[in-house]
C-alpha cells in the first residue's frame, strides 16, 4: 500500500502513519454505491485514494442533503473511534472511488496499547470533526435558512 502523504494522513507523523498503514488495505467502489448508511454500525473507515464521495444527511419528507464532497487524501468516517460506533451521515460515491480500508476495531485496539498513536490518531479525527461540522452548520444555513434573510 502506497501511504499517501497529504490530507488527512499528512497531518501524522511518519512513525504513525507507517503504523495505521499496517491496519489498511485497498477496496474500490464502484461510482452510485452505498458506503455506509446513517445510523449503521460504523465498524471500519477509509482514506480516498481517488474519486468523490458525498456525505449526506436523512431528511424526512426529502431526499437525504448533501453536506459535503469527499476527494483525494480526506478521512471518510469518524464514527468508529467513538461509542455507540454508529454512523452520524451517511456517505455514496459519486465516481469510482479507490480508497485505503481500516478495521476500525484493529485501531482502536493499537490506539490503547500505543497512548502515543492513540493521541495522534484522535487528534487527526477531531479536527475533521471540527471542519465538517462548521462545514456542516453552514451547509444546513443555505438549504434550511430562512429565504427572506438579510431583507428588510
Amino acid at each position: 500500500m502506497t501511504v499517501v502523504r497529504h490530507g488527512f494522513l499528512g497531518a501524522l507523523s511518519p512513525g504513525h502513519r507507517e503504523r495505521l498503514a499496517t491496519f489498511g488495505h485497498d477496496v474500490s467502489f464502484p461510482g452510485g454505491t452505498r458506503i455506509f448508511d446513517e445510523d449503521g454500525v460504523a465498524d471500519r473507515f477509509w482514506i480516498i485514494r481517488s474519486g468523490l464521495v458525498a456525505l449526506d444527511m436523512h431528511v424526512p419528507g426529502r431526499r437525504e442533503a448533501v453536506l459535503e464532497t469527499l476527494g483525494e487524501g480526506n478521512l471518510l468516517g469518524w464514527s468508529w473511534l467513538f461509542e455507540p460506533y454508529r454512523w452520524h451521515l451517511g456517505a455514496q460515491a459519486r465516481s469510482t472511488v479507490s480508497a485505503f480500508e481500516f478495521d476500525a476495531e484493529r485501531v482502536r485496539a493499537a490506539c490503547e496499547e500505543d497512548p502515543s498513536f492513540g493521541l495522534a490518531l484522535t487528534n487527526c479525527v477531531a479536527q475533521v470533526i471540527a471542519r465538517r461540522l462548521k462545514s456542516t452548520r453552514i451547509r444546513l444555513l443555505d438549504l434550511y435558512g430562512p429565504s427572506d434573510a438579510g431583507e428588510p
